[in-house]
Formats: structure tokens, sequence, C-alpha cells
């Protein structure tokens, strides 16, 4: 059955982040009536033309349970990714959580690079340049927007 397992054993609270380009940190709760040996593993497929791949690198609490995982190399593709985390008990059945995430909404972008500011006292005032922050799925700078806070010290 699709929702075969104990109610709440379940993860809770998953949310993961893409940051420096190509780094994603997955990170969960452990289900509140999971049993105390309960271990969870994730699962995700970038796309549907992709093999699933469990985590490599957990991330664990004090009492050893996976509540984590960091993936390295990450790519953002058009389609959007799929997670899984199943979790196993010597004590019963826990139920899985899954869920679609478009990865570009859960990227944090770098800041832009290479900011320069070139003042003169004359009216021409302040020419402020910048290069693009770095980022592995926009390919054109323009769509990118800036905010400039200028403040006087």
């Amino acid at each position: 059955p699709v929702f075969a397992g104990m109610n709440g054993s379940a993860i809770e609270n998953f949310s993961c982040v893409i940051y420096n380009i190509f780094l994603m940190n997955c990170t969960w709760q452990a289900g509140r009536d999971a049993p105390a040996d309960t271990q969870y593993f994730l699962y995700w497929q970038n796309s549907r033309d992709e093999e699933e791949m469990e985590c490599e690198l957990y991330i664990k609490d004090e009492n050893c349970r996976n509540t984590g995982c960091i993936f390295q190399n990450v790519s953002i593709g058009t389609e959007k990714a799929y997670f899984l985390v199943n979790g196993s008990s010597k004590d019963s059945l826990i139920q899985f959580y899954d869920e679609y995430i478009d990865l570009y909404k859960i990227e944090i972008l770098t800041a832009p690079l290479n900011v320069t500011a070139h003042c003169t006292r004359d009216s021409a005032g302040c020419i402020i340049t910048w290069h693009p922050p770095l980022t592995s799925h926009v390919e054109k700078a323009k769509c990118f927007q800036y905010e400039i806070s200028i403040q006087n010290k």
C-alpha cells in the first residue's frame, strides 16, 4: 500500500537549498511518532532520464539518525527533481515522504562579482560596476535585477 507504515513515522520539515553553485543541502526531522531506532534514507532523481541516487554524505543527529544530506556536483535542470525519504525500524513499518521540487527555486545565489566604484567630486558622481553572480542555470546576465544601497559614512 502507498501509505503503509505507522502514522506519524514519516519525516517532517523537509527542506533543501542549493548554494555555491553546485552544492545542495537537504534536512528533515524524524517523524514525531517514529520508533527510536528508525533510520531514514534519502533518494533523489534530477530528471526522469537520470537514475535515482541515494545520499552519499548523510548529516546525523546526536542519536546517529540520518537527518540530512549534502550533495555535490548538482546541476539544475528544467524538470522538477524528485525526492524520496524512506525509513526502516525493527519495530514497525515507516511511512515514506516524497516531494517534487523545482531546483532553481531553492538556489541561493552568490553575490555579484568584481564590484567596483569610481567616484569623482564633479557632477559625474559615482560609477559602480559588477559582474553577474555565478549560477548553474541562468545563462543570460539580463535575467538578473540588482538593488544598490548607497550609504554615506
